[in-house]
């Protein structure tokens, strides 16, 4: 089951934590020996790849504090671990701890950073 959201802008998407959004690659539909496979089979598969198109702030972490001058005004300001995924990346990730949405008619997964396996990233694509 998938959510279909009817907004009409992906960039006003945010990732929210370790989260990624990811842009499924079209599903090989034959084997290597030339047999079409059905829909659910592709869709079935334990581990799957597809492109990053938004990436989160990382992990949190607690903010130190100096209470050492209680007259100050104590200010909460959230800093985060980076992700190693990055917008562009191919990623090679774990079909099943995904949730998917539909945007545009088209199909994003949305996976916890965890869950990606691999990452390749081609930098000449960057240039």
């Amino acid at each position: 089951m998938s959510l279909i959201i009817e907004e009409k802008d992906l960039n006003k998407f945010i990732m929210v934590g370790d989260r990624v959004l990811v842009k499924p690659k079209s599903p090989q539909n034959k084997t290597k020996t030339g047999l079409y496979l059905p829909p659910t089979v592709q869709e079935n598969e334990k581990v799957q790849s597809g492109y990053i198109v938004k990436v989160g702030p990382g992990y949190p972490i607690p903010a130190m504090t100096d209470n050492d001058e209680p007259w100050k005004e104590q200010k909460e300001e959230v800093k985060y671990v980076p992700l190693q995924a990055s917008v562009g990346d191919l990623a090679i990730y774990l079909a099943k701890s995904g949730f998917e949405i539909e945007f545009n008619k088209e199909k994003y997964i949305i996976l916890p950073h965890a869950s990606i396996l691999m990452i390749i990233r081609d930098e000449d694509l960057l240039k």
